[in-house]
């Protein structure tokens, strides 16, 4: 298994940014919950070690390095809410939970690796798009790992007070249970009505 290292960062460094942060958000696919992103600024010499694309952790790692993660570097969260989701459209929210989490590192980064093939339009600092960033480069993955945990917390604690659709365990993603849940107890306020399963329970009686 190839594992992301910190060459992006040192090129953007050497090029004389002062500071980089990764970027990456986790819940574009959902029918359910707000879509999160994070910003994490890495030091050299206190980078985790066993960073990696967050899909290719157990639960069990990947919780014990967003604890690490914390302790030792910069980090931001920010969330677009399904609101925003269904008004601007998923790919547009994402960016704007990008964007809103490098807005709000403690410690303004000089450069951004986002993960993807799109920069956010309204990022206010330079940035450099990395396709399949979360398995290249250390930050971006940093940031997957944190993102993923949050968001995890959140449909955990949604679950409680919407139980029946197995948040706690699909993360609002389609799953046979979920969709099932919502043809016999319907849509709640944490769904995304713009995504087409979701849409067309909500208008089939018409």
């Amino acid at each position: 298994m190839t594992f992301p290292d910190f060459s992006f960062e040192t090129a953007a460094l050497s090029q004389g940014h002062a500071s980089v942060c990764g970027v990456d958000e986790v819940g574009r696919g959902p029918l359910a919950g707000p879509v999160t992103a994070a910003a994490v600024i890495l030091y050299p010499g206190r980078i985790p070690a066993g960073l990696n694309d967050s899909k290719k952790l157990t639960a069990r790692r990947r919780a014990a390095l967003a604890e690490e993660i914390h302790a030792s570097a910069e980090v931001s969260i920010a969330h677009a809410t399904v609101e925003e989701i269904d008004e601007i459209n998923i790919l547009r929210a994402a960016h704007l939970a990008m964007q809103r989490a490098v807005d709000g590192l403690a410690r303004r980064p000089g450069f951004a690796l986002i993960d993807g093939n799109m920069v956010p339009q309204g990022l206010t600092v330079p940035a450099q798009a990395v396709v399949k960033g979360d398995g290249r480069s250390v930050s971006i993955a940093a940031a997957s790992i944190v993102a993923k945990i949050c968001r995890d917390a959140i449909m955990v604690g949604l679950a409680q007070q919407h139980p029946g659709y197995g948040w706690q365990s699909n993360a609002g993603y389609g799953t046979a249970m979920h969709l099932e849940a919502l043809r016999h107890l319907g849509v709640t306020p944490h769904h995304r009505r713009s995504f087409k399963p979701v849409h067309n329970i909500l208008y089939q009686e018409k």
